[in-house]
């Protein structure tokens, strides 16, 4: 009825097509509701509407006349028409919680991956150093043979939507080539510029913040065109410093950026606006430390 109402009025052309994927695999538990998401991910890209199977006859349980939706029961192909194809999935929960989303096609002509600016890291993990060593393998040909993919996507989806396990890598590079490099190193065992690896150790994440002397000019300058939240702070440090300070940093006189009256609300103004930007990200220090200024930016 939930569909009829919200689906099934004021159609024009097609009806509604309706079915399930419990009728092609079964009854998949937890895992239900993402198998439907793959069926209809799978017919968006094949631009055919799979059939449910073993249909008869619709249940009389539901007024089929209160709208325009009916069964699928046999495939139906599915044509870009000029407009977009979307469909529904819903998964039922037997505790009450129900969810439905939405799909919606990209064309392939209007799809554009963001283009590459700066170093995307390529962040993977195993259960153990043979299985991460397979990962990057897997990743480097799915990668190597989808040109379309992009590498900023590929950052996002490793980063957000994947699970950590214990041995872990990260491939860090700014073009196309040096990434899938540093993947075939990490499946060979090998070295690479960019490529880090390392397992879970116990004793969570601290922050060093260091001291005079690790200054230079123009510190800060990328990161605050970038990252909004870390020209917020570092503005609001600088703003209770003398003008000067700002107007150093900024420069080009690396002899002034040397001087200790500068120098140190340089580094405590960067050091903090970097802690912020670390926050954002969720990032959380388990300890703080600091030598000189930096004792201060960790109080």
């Amino acid at each position: 009825q939930a569909l009829l109402a919200t689906y099934g009025q004021d159609r024009a052309g097609d009806p509604l097509w309706l079915g399930s994927i419990k009728s092609n695999i079964g009854h998949t538990q937890a895992a239900a509701g993402v198998s439907g998401i793959i069926k209809m991910v799978m017919a968006l890209r094949h631009g055919v509407l799979p059939p449910t199977l073993h249909v008869s006859e619709p249940t009389s349980q539901v007024d089929w006349s209160a709208g325009d939706v009916e069964l699928l029961t046999e495939a139906r192909p599915w044509p870009e028409t000029g407009r977009l194809r979307r469909a529904g999935v819903s998964s039922f929960g037997v505790s009450g919680t129900n969810a439905h989303t939405i799909i919606e096609h990209v064309p392939d002509e209007e799809h554009r991956p963001a283009p590459l600016d700066g170093a995307a890291p390529w962040v993977l993990s195993g259960r153990s150093a043979q299985a991460l060593r397979a990962q990057a393998a897997r990743l480097r040909d799915h990668v190597s043979g989808d040109p379309a993919t992009g590498e900023l996507d590929v950052a996002y989806s490793l980063a957000a939507t994947r699970s950590a396990f214990d041995h872990r890598a990260v491939v860090v590079a700014d073009d196309r080539t040096a990434l899938l490099d540093g993947l075939t190193a990490l499946a060979d065992g090998r070295s690479f510029p960019g490529l880090d690896t390392g397992t879970v150790t116990v004793g969570g994440v601290g922050f060093l913040f260091s001291g005079q002397g690790s200054q230079r000019l123009g510190m800060g300058r990328e990161l605050a065109a970038r990252f909004p939240v870390f020209a917020e702070a570092l503005d609001t440090v600088l703003d209770a410093f003398d003008p000067r300070v700002r107007a150093v940093l900024f420069g080009d006189d690396a002899d002034a950026l040397n001087e200790t009256g500068i120098t140190q609300p340089a580094l405590f103004a960067v050091e903090v606006a970097l802690f912020s930007l670390l926050e954002e990200w969720g990032i959380r220090p388990a300890m703080l430390a600091g030598h000189s200024i930096g004792e201060l930016a960790a109080a």
